[in-house]
């Protein structure tokens, strides 16, 4: 899933080129690191990305090694359980008997060989129980706030037990007791199942949904998509997979990924996946100079931009080409209030 324009990581990430496609990881984009890791376990055949319509040109030029049919495009963000079923409900159509997996395009994963032996675990579990949805819980290193958790019960083979429940992003005293606890693992919103096991949970939990993309996925390859997709699609409920399905399901298993594991979602993420210099600064430039600042982020596209800073402390700076973010680490959340503004006042000038 590749369809999130990532407001939170402005400006930067604008509605043309959203956070997956951001050259900061190395080199990489998001998208690109989340199809390298696949590749390492699966034929660049089998793997499939959806993301917005306006975005399939970017995506086909970031991933050349997949076949044109493996990208399916959405008119209209409709949240993560319609991209789940779109996604399922043509894959299903193809081969009715397999089985698929969901990753998201904004997620950073080392080492790739535990990812790899746990997607692969996942898989066979998802075949082995034709009626289960299978969730990848990340090992848990800290009580983190930021992320929602999943309650392991009953074991049922080597690292694969029965899901107890889904839990909200906690407070940090239950986080505290959800991470002393052992029994606990982070929501990784990536998943395993048959095709026909989400495709019949949709079809009792968001029933509208599940007969709507049914009808798209029906005409997918007919010259009647286009107009099946504008006519239906924009009108299914917004709503995540986690709500709509996950915590509803009849029978859900989670196997443990036991990988250092990041959801990049805004910039004081990032010190989560880069490092640090002694003072704690995070640099993604090519021309930064600190005079006593610490623990500043500091990001800028432009290679021939000078970005000076002089007795700062616990700063986000990110310089684009028309616009600079300058903010406190502690308020980086409030970007989506800031874009709002941005929005009044500019209209889409500068989103």
């Amino acid at each position: 899933m590749a369809g999130g324009a990532g407001t939170r990581l402005w400006p930067l990430s604008r509605k043309a080129r959203p956070k997956q496609l951001l050259r900061l990881f190395g080199g990489k984009s998001l998208l690109r690191g989340a199809f390298e890791r696949l590749a390492a376990l699966l034929d660049p055949s089998e793997i499939y990305v959806i993301t917005g319509a306006k975005y399939l040109p970017l995506v086909a030029r970031e991933l050349p090694e997949l076949p044109t049919e493996n990208l399916f495009g959405e008119p209209q963000g409709r949240d993560t359980a319609n991209a789940v079923a779109l996604a399922a409900s043509i894959l299903h159509q193809r081969d009715p008997d397999s089985v698929m997996g969901i990753f998201t395009a904004d997620h950073v994963i080392t080492p790739t060989s535990r990812f790899t032996e746990a997607v692969d675990r996942s898989f066979k579990t998802a075949a082995e129980n034709p009626s289960a949805l299978i969730t990848m819980g990340i090992t848990v290193r800290s009580p983190e706030t930021a992320f929602g958790y999943v309650k392991r019960g009953e074991k049922i083979a080597e690292r694969v037990y029965a899901v107890e429940e889904f839990t909200e992003k906690p407070d940090p005293v239950r986080a505290q007791l959800y991470a002393a606890a052992g029994n606990y693992f982070w929501n990784s919103g990536m998943f395993a199942w048959k095709t026909s096991a989400i495709l019949d949970e949709l079809k009792i939990n968001l029933p509208v949904s599940h007969e709507g993309v049914s009808e798209i996925a029906a005409h997918w390859d007919t010259p009647q998509r286009e107009d099946k997709l504008h006519e239906i699609y924009p009108k299914l409920q917004k709503i995540s997979i986690d709500f709509a399905v996950m915590e509803r399901a009849r029978k859900v298993l989670v196997v443990e990924m036991d990988c250092d594991w990041a959801d990049v979602g805004s910039w004081t993420q990032l010190n989560t996946v880069l490092k640090t210099d002694a003072h704690g600064n995070i640099t993604v430039a090519d021309r930064v100079l600190n005079l006593g600042s610490s623990g500043i982020t500091v990001i800028s596209e432009d290679a021939e931009h000078l970005i000076a800073t002089v007795g700062l402390e616990d700063l986000v700076i990110v310089h684009s080409d028309d616009a600079t973010l300058v903010c406190k680490k502690r308020d980086a959340q409030s970007l989506k209030e800031l874009i709002a503004k941005i929005k009044d006042a500019y209209d889409d000038r500068y989103l």
